[in-house]
């Protein structure tokens, strides 16, 4: 093999899990090398988001960065509430013990500020191994030799190998598919994220929330205000800005052909967002991005030869109904793989790393939250097609009904029990009828009036900022029966919109009508929704091109 420049290890991404991982290697002396493609760390990252620190966690993203809370975070959340909606009735719980279960704390977070800080420390602490951090390096594979995995490959430098390669490249990770560790062919796997941050004064946010500067909140929403898609949408207090978005299962929007910007403004624009919003809506941006779902994608060994994958590029996302974690995972994962290269490398078998890592994610119990025991053996008997249809039919039956109005307060300590919480089943049940309900029965009107005016579609894709590139997607197959989901499905295109990514047109040819499908990356997200809905070939743009977030 032709010999390449060698590092003992490198990161792929400068995410939570990346920035973990580079940190603890440089801690213990490891020579680490780090790889970004944005022009700056968190210029690709998109999160709800909360990052949370759970009481049980070997590693807290404030023990690798101890000044991460006071410089890199948004309001820590203090009050924690979920609404059900059934039209204009609302009826709200308090799920603040849930939330608050195993949690030392939890802080609202914008992607860009946060990654960019953590860039700084990292690149400190590697640059005094002999490694460091360089941005704008899209990495497009892995090296081998002969079958075996020793390094990476990118666009932008020479082949670089090492004895140690972390895949943190997030839920769109190349090197995972290059290993065929994971993959995109099931849409009932992943969620997608829609978020608009919404700008407002601190003394705003403090008067309309009724808190102080040292405190925040979140709201979760779910309901009949989606129609009818499996999923809900959120509401986060930063320090100078809302964070206001939706995450639905791709399954369950592709089959409903529902629109995501358009799930987007109908929680805008509901009325219990009024006394929020204001009429002053200025809303900063707006993003996409996929959410694995843990449940079904968490990798249970999640390495081969010299590459671990850690965070979002494992499938290491906690999605169980209000419970949304992912962000942490990626931090105790991260740590734990750069813990188990040097344990191997003081044995003097490096090469044992990803097998000890795999251990350590078992026996620190972080797969057992990422794919909960009760799940497995109560949620998916729920998802079951037969069971599913009894009990959505029971919940809305005059005894289903009787039943939630005699219920009145153990349903919200329902919706704070672990337990429960672990056990849902991927069904409309728990997303959408009971919900709409739980608030038809036991929900008030709510009768302020919200005149927020959302942006059209086309402004809100003009106001992102992109370096283009040469395209990074292929349609493989344009014909409509193949690609025709990712028109409605990708969140910066819309049927009848002729300025996003997909567009829809009838061709004659031969006296025969075809629907097919073109596509334009221009204003490509690179969330990585048609890459599950459509036949493409899929590929991040070259090193700092594409898209870049100022908030994420």
């Amino acid at each position: 093999m032709t010999e390449h420049e060698h590092y003992e290890a490198v990161v792929v991404g400068c995410g939570p899990g990346g920035a973990a991982a580079a940190a603890t290697l440089a801690r213990n002396g490891v020579e680490t090398l780090v790889l970004e493609r944005g022009v700056d760390a968190g210029a690709k990252n998109v999160s709800g988001g909360l990052i949370y620190a759970e009481e049980s966690a070997p590693y807290t993203m404030d023990d690798l960065f101890p000044e991460f809370r006071e410089a890199a975070t948004e309001r820590p959340v203090t009050d924690n509430y979920i609404h059900n909606v059934a039209g204009e009735r609302v009826k709200t719980f308090d799920i603040g013990g849930l939330h608050h279960h195993d949690t030392e704390w939890a802080d609202a977070v914008l992607r860009r500020k946060m990654d960019s800080w953590l860039a700084e420390r990292v690149h400190e602490l590697t640059r005094e191994t002999g490694g460091g951090l360089l941005t704008e390096v899209h990495v497009t594979g892995l090296l081998r030799d002969g079958a075996e995995i020793v390094g990476v490959r990118t666009e932008e430098l020479e082949p670089i190998e090492a004895d140690l390669v972390v895949a943190a490249d997030g839920v769109n990770s190349e090197l995972a598919r290059d290993a065929g560790l994971m993959d995109w062919d099931d849409p009932g796997e992943w969620f997608q994220g829609v978020k608009a941050v919404v700008d407002m004064e601190p003394e705003v946010i403090n008067e309309r929330f009724d808190i102080d500067d040292d405190e925040g909140e979140a709201h979760l929403f779910s309901g009949d205000l989606f129609d009818g898609v499996r999923g809900g949408g959120f509401l986060y207090t930063n320090e100078a800005s809302l964070s206001i978005g939706t995450v639905f299962h791709l399954d369950s929007l592709t089959a409903e052909a529902a629109e995501p910007h358009e799930l987007l403004d109908g929680l805008l624009t509901h009325p219990l967002l009024a006394q929020w919003l204001g009429d002053d809506y200025d809303e900063r941006e707006y993003s996409a991005k996929l959410v694995p779902d843990s449940k079904k994608v968490a990798h249970e060994s999640p390495h081969r030869d010299r590459l671990v994958l850690v965070g979002d590029a494992a499938g290491q996302m906690q999605a169980q109904g209000p419970i949304i974690k992912g962000m942490n995972h990626a931090v105790t994962a991260g740590a734990l793989a750069a813990e188990a290269f040097v344990d191997a490398r003081s044995r003097g078998d490096p090469t044992a790393a990803g097998r000890i890592y795999e251990s350590k994610l078992h026996d620190e119990g972080v797969m057992d939250k990422l794919k909960p025991t009760r799940y497995e053996l109560f949620g998916k008997l729920g998802e079951a097609g037969p069971v599913d249809d009894v009990a959505d039919a029971l919940v809305d039956s005059p005894l289903g009904r009787l039943g939630v109005r005699a219920a009145g307060g153990l349903l919200e300590r329902a919706y704070s029990s672990p337990t429960l919480v672990s056990m849902i089943p991927d069904t409309k049940l728990p997303y959408v009828t009971v919900p709409t309900v739980i608030a038809e029965e036991l929900g008030e009107p709510v009768t302020d009036v919200n005149d927020v005016e959302p942006p059209e579609l086309d402004d809100r894709i003009g106001d992102l900022t992109y370096d283009v590139g040469e395209p990074h997607i292929d349609l493989l197959d344009n014909s409509f029966e193949a690609s025709g989901a990712a028109v409605a499905a990708c969140p910066v295109s819309a049927t009848d919109f002729g300025g996003g990514c997909y567009r829809e047109e009838t061709v004659k040819t031969n006296g025969h009508e075809e629907r097919l499908v073109s596509l334009d990356t221009q204003p490509c997200v690179e969330c990585g929704t048609c890459a599950v809905v459509a036949e493409t070939d899929w590929d991040h743009p070259a090193g700092g091109k594409g898209v870049e977030y100022r908030e994420g």
